[in-house]
């Protein structure tokens, strides 16, 4: 068997869930700070295509059919193996699609404290963040912004820190994963964490919450792949996604990408991966 194989079979192997707190009584939804995103390609906003647009819908499809089960996986992490696969704007897509289904809310968290970006990708200044409920102790609620119609909510990574990879591992963020969780019974938690293979904090981030979306740039090199999922063994990696493929090669290197590696994935349990 080879190393992707026995990375991608320990990758599914299911653990315990991260056990959240009693349900908090629901507070009314507040409508939100209208969104004006800088890149073209959040769906929804500026020329943005079809094609991608329904992609992200495939996407959002597969990933209900997955987390919806006895115990309900709400808390995702979306990474890569190196930085410029897409991993932010993967997670500002799928919140934007999830939050458009009616029985759903999104809470879209930055904890790429060392690169955040997915405030400048919504064009909003929170005036708190993740850092600052950690470090500062600023209740979790202060820090919240509700964007656009109030279903989709960002916690932005707050102020710089020099340990990242200690506060992203340590027991406060574990119980602000809980606090979070137990707040909303329908929310999605969204995670976009710093890249796998430069840092040590996604790893550890990736064992107490409850699905991994493993984004692959075309033109990522396979051993990067198979070290990231590696890495992540630890963890439940719920699938890949294939990231920016041009339309004129799907066909072509797409299929053999997909030949090489998504039906191993598929093998071992692994949702097949959309393709964006």
């Amino acid at each position: 068997m080879s190393r992707i194989e026995k990375a991608l079979e320990n990758a599914v192997r299911r653990r315990e869930p991260l056990q959240a707190p009693e349900p908090i009584q629901q507070t009314p939804r507040r409508e939100g700070l209208p969104l004006t995103p800088s890149n073209p390609r959040i769906v929804g906003f500026g020329d943005q295509t079809a094609f991608v647009a329904e992609e992200y819908r495939k996407l959002r499809s597969i990933l209900l059919q997955l987390t919806k089960r006895q115990t309900y996986l709400n808390t995702l992490m979306v990474t890569s193996s190196e930085s410029g696969e897409g991993k932010s704007l993967t997670a500002i897509n799928l919140g934007l699609v999830l939050a458009q289904d009616y029985n759903h809310t999104v809470l879209l968290i930055d904890g790429d404290l060392r690169r955040p970006s997915l405030h400048d990708y919504l064009g909003v200044k929170p005036p708190f963040g993740l850092a600052d409920c950690l470090l500062d102790g600023v209740d979790v609620s202060r820090a919240l912004m509700p964007l656009d119609n109030g279903k989709l909510t960002l916690l932005a990574a707050g102020r710089k820190t020099d340990n990242p990879a200690e506060l992203l591992s340590s027991d406060k963020m574990k119980t602000l994963m809980r606090e979070v969780k137990g707040r909303y019974h329908d929310r999605y938690i969204i995670i976009d964490t710093p890249p796998v293979l430069p840092f040590a904090e996604t790893h550890s981030i990736s064992t107490y919450i409850d699905g991994v979306l493993f984004i692959v740039k075309e033109g990522t090199a396979m051993t990067n792949v198979a070290a990231s999922l590696d890495i992540l063994k630890d963890g439940n990696v719920l699938g890949i996604v294939y990231n920016g493929a041009r339309k004129d090669r799907t066909s072509d290197r797409y299929s053999h990408y997909y030949d090489q590696y998504y039906r191993r994935t598929e093998s071992a349990g692994i949702s097949e991966a959309s393709h964006v």
